[in-house]
């Protein structure tokens, strides 16, 4: 047992003298575990996630709404309008055929829409270090007479490729690869940032987006065609075109939507199916990468295989290439606690460096 002496001691120890206030206890023992995020809640990028990061959509829908909108309405009016009566007077097969088009439509567009286009995750602030280092020395010494290059040249093909340096995700994109200013993300085999579909259409969502177009394009054509045919059978009773439209408003306004839009898809389609074959993206195609139109003296694509059967399977055949982001990965928790926006794959502050250069590897 304790001595008096002892309990006294004991007493005098924990009770503060007068005019000292007890010292507080440490923050550590009072603060609450930090809840374990996963790495959509942090993502840097412009885009929005749903269902625990297995949806991602870009923060700027265009007019996503509008689209679906527009091909929901068109579609719902045909099949309780005019397919009764073409199923009555022509054949059972029309609906089956304009269900399944239908279903190639939304699925495409929902998949193009929803998916990671193949953006690139940001180099990782010693990554970032690392090759900033490799810039401002590049063989091991310094220069004080000119600023470092921010550009380097690989060789695909026999042809010489530029890659250029991303000041925002601190890489060297890789061939075909550029920065959205829309999403802020780099986009492995960028083509273009679409509005209608709200999101960038890049290496993984492509072969999606042409089933959309393409898919879209026969769809119009054929509800197009449907309520032409429906028109023209209504009016063959003597009573004319007039009374048709009277009969049916619905399809008149089908007529309106379906003329209007055809057009600029079928195009659309062609365009597409002409870069497929050439084993391009719209964005190579508008900067005149590969035909001289940008000064370049090497003209030649050196992505094409020359063969339109092989581009078109290289394109739209070719096996799905992972998401790189690992969206519903898990931060960890020092990560979390201790980093700050930069570590956490934000973007820096602004750099002041703008220097282009120039690398042969």
């Amino acid at each position: 047992m304790k001595s008096e002496y002892q309990q006294i001691d004991a007493h005098a120890l924990a009770t503060p003298a007068p005019g000292h206030t007890a010292a507080p206890s440490s923050p550590c023992l009072e603060q609450k575990p930090t809840r374990i995020k996963r790495k959509w809640e942090v993502f840097p990028g412009k885009n929005r996630f749903y269902c625990d990061g297995r949806i991602m959509v870009a923060r700027q829908s265009g007019v996503l709404p509008l689209t679906m909108g527009l091909i929901l309405i068109t579609s719902g009016l045909f099949f309780v309008f005019d397919c009764p009566f073409l199923v009555k007077h022509l054949t059972g097969c029309i609906p089956v055929i304009g269900g399944v088009l239908f279903v190639f439509v939304v699925i495409s567009l929902l998949q193009t829409s929803f998916s990671d286009p193949g953006i690139l995750p940001r180099a990782t602030p010693e990554e970032a270090a690392d090759i900033e280092k490799q810039i401002d020395n590049p063989n091991g010494c310094t220069s004080s007479y000119r600023p470092p290059p921010r550009t380097k040249e690989v060789v695909i093909n026999q042809r010489v490729v530029k890659l250029k340096y991303c000041f925002t995700c601190k890489i060297f994109r890789p061939p075909r690869t550029s920065h959205c200013s829309l999403c802020d993300n780099c986009v492995e085999r960028f083509d273009h940032h679409c509005p209608w579909v709200g999101n960038c259409v890049g290496k993984r969502n492509y072969r999606f987006f042409y089933m959309f177009i393409v898919s879209l394009s026969f769809h119009t054509a054929f509800i197009f065609g449907c309520v032409t045919t429906h028109l023209a059978l209504r009016s063959q009773d003597g009573r004319g075109l007039v009374f048709a439209l009277q009969a049916s408003p619905a399809s008149a306004l089908e007529l309106v939507v379906c003329f209007f839009s055809v057009w600029s898809i079928l195009g659309l389609s062609g365009f597409h199916t002409y870069l497929v074959a050439a084993n391009l993206t719209t964005n190579e195609d508008i900067k005149g990468s590969w035909s001289g139109k940008n000064g370049n003296e090497e003209s030649g694509n050196p992505y094409s295989s020359n063969n339109i059967l092989k581009n078109c399977c290289s394109v739209l055949c070719g096996p799905m290439p992972p998401s790189l982001i690992d969206r519903r990965g898990l931060v960890p928790q020092e990560d979390v606690a201790h980093a700050g926006p930069t570590e956490l794959g934000f973007p820096s502050t602004k750099n002041d460096i703008n220097m282009v250069g120039r690398v042969s590897v």
